[in-house]
């Protein structure tokens, strides 16, 4: 099957793209092409124009600062994938990139493209929800910055205006000191080129990582494809606060994370089987967090 007949633009500024929205209500941004291709070609949308912002090079970066890291929306999942800064203080984030399909995909792919998409199961959802993270949107009305929190409404609805565009992604790094804090992105998937039945991406701070048994100052943890939004249970995280992080502590999240958890049923995955991964994967990934916390690296 081919798509629909549609019109196509390719602006070289950020002012002209957010131009080409404003008077287009029903244009659709083509970023890395990873999905919208794919769905058009099937005829599950038929946007009449596509807007391509593979030109907007000022939306490529990465700016690791002392207190967050942003990220430019149109930076490519292998970019972050070998970023060997962005590793050092972030682990996760080029953890979560480098678990994204096969090398053609993370290429083209981009992290704006895939927050923007709000798939349950992207990795980056997953791991913006885990950092507490903040989204600067622009549009012709001006910016705008999105809580994570304020973001993510449903499956794959969102917050974001049909004139806005994502311009950068910003992680905060106050939290998550280098010398005694650790993160970790864990998915389970059937194979490269598939999305994850469930992912989980998670933070850890401890007080001292050269005590015997250390201390759990900050946890983080979001979970993928465990509901229509990534899943967080932020209360039970904070009881592991001032606490080592024990096998019975770590059981309480688990079971925490199976109550909230409503995944759908997939062909390869039963409801009750990805409610008992996510648990399984929440664990998982505070597990990683903590020893790499405890071992004085991230």
């Amino acid at each position: 099957m081919k798509p629909t007949q549609f019109e196509y633009d390719r602006p070289d500024s950020v002012e002209a793209a957010l131009e080409l929205l404003e008077e287009h209500f029903d244009a659709e941004l083509l970023a890395g092409n990873q999905s919208l291709g794919i769905i058009m070609a099937n005829r599950f949308a038929s946007p009449e124009r596509l807007v391509d912002i593979n030109r907007l090079d000022e939306l490529a970066f990465v700016d690791i600062r002392a207190d967050e890291v942003e990220i430019g929306a149109m930076t490519r999942h292998r970019t972050l994938e070998r970023h060997d800064d962005l590793r050092e203080v972030l682990e996760l984030l080029p953890e979560a990139a480098e678990q994204i399909a096969g090398p053609a995909v993370r290429n083209r792919g981009t992290m704006g493209g895939s927050i923007a998409e709000a798939d349950p199961a992207g990795n980056y959802p997953t791991a913006l929800s885990a950092l507490g993270g903040e989204l600067h949107v622009v549009s012709v009305d001006g910016e705008r910055t999105i809580p994570v929190d304020d973001y993510f409404i449903g499956y794959m609805f969102t917050d974001l205006e049909e004139n806005e565009l994502i311009a950068s992604v910003s992680f905060p790094r106050e939290p998550f000191p280098v010398e005694r804090s650790g993160s970790a992105f864990v998915e389970l998937k059937r194979g490269a080129q598939t999305w994850p039945t469930v992912s989980a991406a998670a933070a850890v701070t401890v007080d001292d990582p050269a005590s015997d048994d250390p201390l759990v100052e900050t946890a983080r943890l979001a979970v993928g494809n465990a509901g229509g939004i990534p899943l967080r249970v932020d209360d039970t995280l904070e009881a592991l606060e001032g606490e080592p992080l024990t096998d019975g502590a770590l059981e309480t999240v688990a079971e925490a994370v199976r109550d909230d958890a409503d995944p759908a049923d997939e062909m390869h995955a039963d409801r009750e089987y990805k409610i008992e991964m996510a648990g399984e994967y929440a664990v998982r990934s505070l597990r990683k967090s903590y020893d790499r916390a405890c071992a004085g690296r991230n």
